[in-house]
């Protein structure tokens, strides 16, 4: 452990063992941004013996959905991914974790183990994810669901909310690629949200609470990726799964998994979520209070100042930017670059730019 320098002390886990840890437990099955219910199903096997895995429900299509249970302490944390059936790097770095807990023998597990019991759901809209969508199988996005509760998913989540009663909860997405950190040049690689409950964006104490745990796990993710963390905009949603919650009383941790340069296909972002959500664990169960939350204010805004590619002219104002729209064809995800803008983006950045240097009119 190392301590870094804050208005209070935090315990940072060791980063040479982390990412010893990640290379040996990383689930290489699981691999891109196209993750089903498929290539999850017979992954729970593996873990029966160690968690307690159970049905929560099923989905609009019957497709299960599991919850995997695990832990003895009286700190209760709810962890759930791929809300969007598009998102899935959460998943991907879950099942990791999975992996740690059932194989994994290092004090920090114990730790997480005896003071917090665990309770994951790895896949909330199956649905969504056989077709590479946002939405459910009726059209409607759980992420703003939580008011009407029109979605099976969205009854489903809340209702166990209410029976676990967690003091703490990790909702996890993707973020698109349009993102980066706020006074660089550097893609939103990993951003972090304590939403708000109010329109006001009222500091309530469960709102300090859960900035206390982001600063442990940005404290974390500097060491690594210095500069690539954001802070994703606190504008109230009135009706927003993470806004509700809080408002609700149960703490809720935004992870939004962005770009890194060059990885499209979102496996290093998988690892440093991996990353934040041990930290965010292994914080919540050592700390004696969640009372220091003034460095979150230090964690850059989201800035939306990138696209996919930008081409530049050197003899012309023009300059044209494309972006990546991920479709399935033929049981395949690809990419197509489609023409967004095309205007002056010098105050734009293109995570890949190619320059020419005449052009024909």
């Amino acid at each position: 452990m190392c301590i870094s320098k804050q208005d209070k002390p935090v315990q940072i886990l060791s980063l040479v063992v982390l990412k010893k840890i990640f290379k040996n437990q990383k689930e290489t099955s699981l691999f891109g941004k196209w993750i089903t219910f498929k290539n999850i199903e017979k992954l729970f096997l593996k873990h029966q013996e160690v968690f307690e895995i159970t049905q929560l429900g099923l989905s609009e299509q019957q497709r299960t959905i599991y919850k995997l249970k695990i832990g003895s302490g009286k700190k209760r944390i709810l962890l759930w991914s791929q809300m969007h059936g598009n998102e899935s790097t959460g998943t991907k770095a879950l099942f990791d974790i999975f992996n740690c807990f059932s194989n994994c023998n290092e004090q920090e597990f114990k730790t997480i183990l005896k003071e917090c019991t665990l309770v994951f759901i790895p896949m909330l809209n199956p649905d969504g994810s056989q077709v590479y969508t946002r939405v459910n199988a009726n059209n409607i996005d759980l992420n703003r669901d939580a008011v009407d509760r029109v979605a099976k998913e969205s009854n489903l989540l809340r209702n166990f909310l209410e029976e676990f009663d967690p003091q703490f909860c990790f909702n996890l997405h993707d973020q698109r690629t349009i993102f980066g950190v706020e006074g660089t040049k550097n893609p939103a690689t990993i951003s972090f949200l304590a939403p708000s409950e109010d329109e006001t964006r009222t500091l309530t104490n469960g709102r300090k609470q859960t900035m206390n745990v982001i600063v442990a796990m940005n404290s974390l993710l500097q060491t690594i990726i210095p500069n690539f963390i954001g802070r994703y905009t606190d504008e109230f949603y009135p009706t927003a799964t993470g806004d509700n919650f809080q408002k609700l009383g149960y703490n809720t941790i935004l992870i939004e998994s962005g770009h890194y340069p060059d990885d499209y296909n979102r496996e290093a972002s998988r690892e440093y979520t991996f990353y934040s959500i041990l930290q965010g664990l292994h914080h919540i169960a050592t700390a004696v209070n969640f009372d220091a939350y003034g460095p979150y204010f230090n964690i850059p805004n989201n800035d939306k100042i990138f696209y996919d590619v930008i081409h530049r002219f050197s003899d012309a104002k023009k300059e044209v930017a494309f972006q990546y729209k991920d479709e399935i064809k033929n049981g395949k995800l690809l990419s197509k670059l489609q023409k967004v803008d095309e205007n002056d983006l010098k105050m734009k950045f293109g995570h890949h730019e190619i320059v020419f240097e005449s052009v024909n009119n």
